[in-house]
């Protein structure tokens, strides 16, 4: 009796095959987006706890080799992280508040230059200058809709700030168990390939992390500098916008390099601008072409459309918070992937010799 023919044909039923996976790993990632979004007031504070301790990681590490008893050393680490950020959130809040109103009129006299050389097409950016105040309560409104009902938007912050700073004191002190705990949980016979996932991914955040940090700080300092050699006004709230945006990759750094570029121009005239644009631009190809490449050179490299992609994705699912957490994500997940690969092509069996004779 002959066997039966399969229905369809091998390629069309290895298309089904990766098609149910697909739609598999897409529904698993949808419900844990959701579940995430639903429990964010105690996700964001882990995923913001786990950036902090890939940062601290290293100070952390040495009051530890210093002969600092772990907790101790986790409490200095804390403390000096709340006071370096609280002074840097000061010194920023100071330089936008000193200088936000004088960058608005600077951005609204550019929108009225526009309009008249270009008619209507400078209405909008007017418009836009004009409402930034009435635009920014309405953008934080909407990304605050989902918080719990009663608690303000303050509040929730600082909420979420104590415990993301409690969580990263644990996280650091706990350190040297988290192998271990993380073996115990693993499945039979997945202990190790659990483990060096989770070093692989950790060790991607940790490098992009400080990578970004030292860019960010070296393009806020060179682009103020530069604005303040051509006598912009408000250089140092663009620095610290620089500053900020530089953890958006590319977003960022285009959005505060062109309000700088405006800035210029509507205070010091055409010719500011062009220079105001080229200092921007000579930080740009400094950061792409040699901070990039030798500071980031270990971490996990990723394609720019895949980075715009996590970028929007991240912002489609949690505004700023989003964007802001899309990247270094992504970068574990591709630190998880190469780790995966590694250690399957060194698991692939080699080819078995001839046996003709």
């Amino acid at each position: 009796m002959q066997d039966s023919q399969p229905l369809l044909p091998e390629p069309l039923r290895r298309l089904a095959a990766w098609c149910g996976l697909l739609l598999l790993v897409s529904g698993v990632v949808y419900v844990g987006i959701r579940l995430c979004d639903e429990f964010r007031t105690a996700v964001v504070p882990v995923l913001l706890a786990l950036l902090g301790t890939a940062l601290l990681g290293p100070l952390h590490r040495r009051l530890v080799k210093a002969g600092v008893q772990r907790s101790v050393a986790a409490g200095l680490t804390c403390v000096a992280v709340v006071a370096v950020v609280g002074g840097a959130v000061y010194i920023v809040v100071a330089a936008l508040i000193d200088t936000g109103d004088e960058i608005v009129a600077s951005l609204k006299q550019a929108a009225r230059g526009v309009s008249e050389h270009f008619g209507a097409a400078g209405t909008s950016l007017d418009d836009l200058a004009s409402n930034a105040r009435e635009l920014l309560g309405k953008f934080g409104g909407s990304a605050a809709s989902g918080v719990i009902s009663g608690v303000s938007v303050v509040g929730e912050s600082i909420a979420m700030a104590v415990l993301a700073l409690l969580l990263v004191f644990f996280f650091l002190r706990d350190s040297d168990k988290a192998a271990g705990t993380l073996r115990a949980l693993a499945p039979r016979g997945s202990a190790d390939t659990l483990e060096a996932m989770a070093r692989r991914a950790f060790h991607a955040v940790e490098g992009f992390m400080r990578g970004t940090t030292f860019i960010a700080l070296i393009d806020a300092l060179c682009i103020t500098v530069g604005l303040l050699v051509l006598d912009v006004p408000g250089a140092a709230g663009l620095g610290a916008l620089v500053f900020v945006g530089a953890y958006i990759p590319y977003l960022g750094a285009f959005i505060s390099g062109a309000v700088a570029v405006l800035v210029a121009l509507a205070d010091r005239g055409f010719v500011i601008a062009l220079w105001a644009l080229g200092v921007v631009l000579a930080v740009q190809v400094l950061e792409g072409h040699v901070l990039q490449p030798v500071i980031q050179s270990r971490t996990v490299q990723m394609h720019p459309a895949v980075v715009m992609v996590a970028i929007t994705a991240g912002a489609s699912v949690a505004g700023v918070l989003g964007m802001l957490l899309a990247v270094p994500l992504t970068a574990a997940a591709f630190g998880v992937l190469q780790e995966l690969r590694t250690r399957y092509a060194d698991q692939e069996p080699s080819a078995e010799p001839s046996t003709d004779s």
